[in-house]
């Protein structure tokens, strides 16, 4: 077992829109900007408490940190609750039971008032601000965004721990054919060199965040998300706008995924164990070039 070469994320307390775009957004470099959210009402009212009163009766899915087997689908939730009654749980006790893409727009609407949209220099995708909820035990498994934006994710209540891989380091970490996503059986936790030999040649960057954080994730960049306490998250996504960058966006979305799904459910546990066998075989082809 063994660690994670990582650096920490750059700080900054404020920047400007000319200095993001700069230094950030055109070269795509992750950083973490503490006081973006300092004028919003969401910094004084967001808690979990704030949600749950909002809440009713309204039912959620929930996931948990066990990855999909043979042909169970990854959306299928692993049980749905009253809202409120889930962040009683978040409230009361360390679990991983997670909420993935709660639509602020359709689901709690009330929201919107709460937040603007940040002069940023990213033309944000206004149809679908999103919520993430995670307690205690809660992990996001390691991965890439589908459709590729450039994403400002801003924490509140709690705090939780983000490790940021480039696209370069894709090599090293066991990326699955088809998806995106490493090999589920690695524990990122506790990286195993010797079983997946490659990951102790992959270069992280780590963030830790707390309440009103808004970190910049640029396109294609993977992420693997630890809630360490009761907590959510709020995501704004903005479309990438490269050429290159795009089309390939539109082929993991509307090619890509559908393969995927169409393979799985008709091969099943065979399909995974396919892809995984294809996953070490690539890896080793790298270790071999960098001799």
């Amino acid at each position: 077992m063994g660690t994670f070469k990582t650096t920490p994320i750059t700080r900054v307390k404020n920047i400007s829109k000319a200095d993001f775009i700069k230094y950030y957004y055109k070269p795509q470099r992750p950083v973490l900007i503490e006081n973006l959210t300092a004028d919003w009402p969401a910094f004084e009212k967001w808690s979990l408490d704030y949600i749950q009163d909002r809440a009713g009766d309204q039912v959620v899915p929930l996931y948990n940190n066990k990855p999909a087997k043979g042909k169970q689908s990854v959306y299928a939730p692993v049980k749905e609750i009253k809202l409120k009654e889930y962040i009683e749980i978040l409230k009361t006790e360390p679990t991983d039971l997670r909420i993935f893409f709660y639509n602020i727009l359709d689901s709690m609407p009330e929201l919107l008032k709460d937040f603007k949209y940040p002069d940023i220099g990213l033309k944000f995708f206004k149809r679908l601000p999103a919520l993430f909820f995670g307690g205690g035990k809660s992990k996001v498994f390691m991965h890439y965004d589908i459709d590729l934006p450039d994403s400002m994710h801003f924490h509140f209540h709690g705090n939780k721990s983000v490790t940021l891989f480039s696209q370069e380091q894709s090599k090293y970490l066991y990326q699955v054919p088809f998806s995106i996503h490493n090999i589920d059986k690695i524990d990122m936790d506790n990286p195993d060199f010797t079983s997946y030999p490659a990951l102790q040649y992959a270069e992280g960057i780590q963030a830790d965040m707390k309440h009103g954080d808004a970190l910049y994730m640029p396109s294609g960049y993977w992420h693997y998300i630890k809630y360490l306490d009761g907590g959510f998250s709020m995501t704004l996504r903005a479309l990438p706008k490269r050429p290159k960058k795009f089309a390939t966006m539109l082929y993991n979305v509307f090619i890509m995924r559908h393969f995927d799904n169409m393979m799985r459910h008709f091969y099943g546990q065979k399909w995974l164990d396919y892809k995984e066998k294809l996953s070490i075989k690539k890896a080793e082809k790298t270790l071999k070039k960098q001799g």
